[in-house]
């Protein structure tokens, strides 16, 4: 029995930094692009959002905690670099914000597929039901 035991912690540690590795190839400081076309009477828009990846978790933010303008963007990657990142903001203007209730203060959210490689990565703002949203993308780049 003992030396079925022994045998099992050696693979387990044997494995542990392979795995470990995997979930932290991605971490760093990354530069987010956001950008989303204009649509009907909803201007373009493009912001560049610092962010960073610790422990395989992405976490960016733009602007002000609380404030109209203020997004954050947080979520984990798997190993194979697929993600679906939950994003959370504040309405800034409307001309930049869709939809009949979308007024300066008011919250909104969103998911984000995206993919991430060692160094860069991209993704697109999820479209729900496709009746008010607009195609947005991200672009991931490594520092």
């Amino acid at each position: 029995m003992r030396k079925v035991v022994r045998l099992f912690m050696v693979c387990a540690l044997a494995f542990l930094p392979a795995a470990s590795f995997a979930s932290e190839r991605f971490d760093g400081k990354w530069l987010t692009t956001l950008t989303c076309p204009a649509k009907g009477n909803t201007e373009a828009y493009t912001w560049k959002i610092p962010s960073v990846i610790m422990g395989g978790n992405f976490r960016g933010e733009h602007g002000t905690a609380d404030q109209p303008g203020y997004l954050l963007i947080e979520g984990p990657i798997k190993d194979d670099g697929s993600a679906k990142l939950s994003a959370n903001g504040i309405v800034y203007s409307r001309k930049y914000a869709r939809g009949v209730f979308a007024h300066e203060g008011e919250t909104y959210s969103y998911d984000i597929r995206a993919q991430f490689t060692a160094t860069d990565g991209t993704g697109t703002r999820s479209q729900g039901l496709g009746i008010v949203g607009r195609t947005c993308t991200f672009e991931f780049l490594k520092q």
